[in-house]
């Protein structure tokens, strides 16, 4: 009876129910997937049949999936990742090739992307790399969408997040998440009582919200409300931002290099605060597992504090070719043709998609 009923269900409408928990509505599974909400909605009846169970119900004049879709669904990723899997390996013969194409945010990039790129060049001369920096949200978007291979996220110690459904997590570090303040502030100490800096103005990032809500929470649990009035893109701004006095900041460990001297990085007292860093994957091949591989070689080997000869924090690398910051930074990107695409500037042309 189960080797009947695999038989008997389509690839196609499973992805088709898959997208439909997902995004929620016939008309985003059909944008997503080229075709009118009514032949979406044909082709889940005929799934419906194939079944012989109820999978969508009418909610008004929207649908949603019965307890059977939602279990079928979940069915659905396995299934689909597998067949895509096998798909690409056939492709790859068991030889690690590219391109993989891998969505990341920038100071991962900085830190274990570019050195497990270099690696690929003397180990697999065949494995091209395609970078791109996005977000986790959007990483893991385009990660669902098969827009990348391999997506580099993180998630704070204090804003844990569920494991994707349907993905493989690899975890790669977790980095300790320090006060960023100025050399001589009142509240300087071996470790920084965070109700000292109740009244001082917090300086976040401009990229998603997890870093508003990362102080939110740990000046909650310090009991005041946080002013965050100063936003930027880069770490190397924040500290800078910090030197001059504009207030103080919470900054991961990776986006500490090239702290200027007069600002000072000190852990909580009371609540220390971690970032993990991790890597997700759809489907398992030769090529992407060695670059999975390579990432965790790359993490391994970086210890708190050290970045080894890489890209320095505030590079900008772009279409056709790298800029960065200091001759060394230069020196290394220049050193990595198997980088084939970076694009690590948020709104340049084709940065809302991968190739």
């Amino acid at each position: 009876m189960i080797c009947k009923l695999a038989l008997m269900l389509d690839p196609t409408r499973l992805r088709l129910l898959r997208d439909l928990a997902e995004y929620g509505t016939m008309t985003a599974v059909g944008e997503v997937n080229g075709m009118t909400s009514s032949a979406v909605s044909q082709h889940l009846a005929r799934l419906e049949r194939e079944a012989g169970v109820r999978l969508v119900r009418r909610v008004g004049r929207r649908v949603r999936l019965t307890p059977e879709g939602h279990r079928l669904a979940g069915h659905a990723h396995t299934v689909l990742n597998a067949l895509d899997a096998a798909e690409k390996d056939l492709r790859e013969a068991g030889q690690p090739r590219g391109p993989v194409r891998v969505a990341t945010f920038a100071t991962a990039a900085v830190r274990h992307l570019l050195p497990a790129v270099r690696a690929a060049r003397t180990r697999f001369p065949e494995l091209r790399v395609v970078i791109r920096e996005l977000e986790p949200a959007d990483a893991i978007t385009a990660l669902r969408e098969d827009r990348c291979d391999l997506a580099i996220t993180y998630a704070y110690s204090l804003l844990p997040e569920p494991a994707p459904d349907g993905l493989e997590v690899r975890p790669l570090r977790r980095e300790p998440v320090l006060v960023a303040l100025p050399a001589g502030h009142p509240a300087v100490a071996p470790a920084i009582d965070l109700r000292k800096l109740s009244s001082e103005s917090w300086i976040v990032g401009s990229r998603g919200t997890a870093d508003h809500q990362l102080i939110e929470r740990a000046a909650a649990l310090a009991g005041f409300r946080p002013d965050t009035g100063h936003s930027a893109d880069d770490y190397a701004l924040i500290l800078q931002m910090v030197r001059y006095g504009l207030g103080v900041a919470l900054v991961p460990e990776s986006g500490t290099d090239g702290a200027p001297p007069d600002v000072l990085l000190r852990p909580l007292a009371d609540l220390p605060l971690s970032r993990d860093v991790q890597a997700l994957i759809r489907h398992s091949t030769p090529a992407v597992r060695a670059v999975l591989d390579l990432l965790g070689e790359a993490a391994g080997g970086v210890s708190a504090g050290q970045s080894g000869e890489v890209l320095a924090e505030g590079a900008v690398a772009v279409r056709g070719g790298v800029q960065a910051v200091g001759e060394e930074g230069r020196s290394v990107a220049e050193g990595l043709p198997h980088v084939d695409v970076i694009d690590v500037v948020l709104g340049a042309p084709g940065a809302g998609e991968l190739a």
